[in-house]
């Protein structure tokens, strides 16, 4: 599930918010990367995940693929992501 929403958003005025929830390995980065591709560079998208390997994949994913993990949080029963596009 994607939604968008005006807080916290980067440079298109829009936060998109990736809800995978319920997802596992690898479907929670897929969807991440085809978000990512799909707005501008400057563009902040969070990530909802539940999946334990996230905690790993999404660092990874950002620092291979050059975006910028701005923050990262245990929300419990999720986690919450928040990257900038590069």
């Amino acid at each position: 599930m994607l939604f968008h929403s005006r807080a916290g958003c980067g440079k298109s005025g829009v936060m998109d918010v990736i809800d995978a929830r319920g997802l596992m390995c690898p479907l929670p980065v897929l969807r991440l990367g085809k978000a990512l591709r799909a707005v501008p560079p400057g563009t902040r998208v969070t990530l909802w995940a539940d999946d334990p390997v996230a905690v790993l994949d999404i660092p990874h994913f950002c620092a291979e693929a050059g975006h910028t993990l701005l923050s990262q949080s245990d929300e419990r029963p999720h986690q919450i992501y928040v990257i900038e596009r590069h």
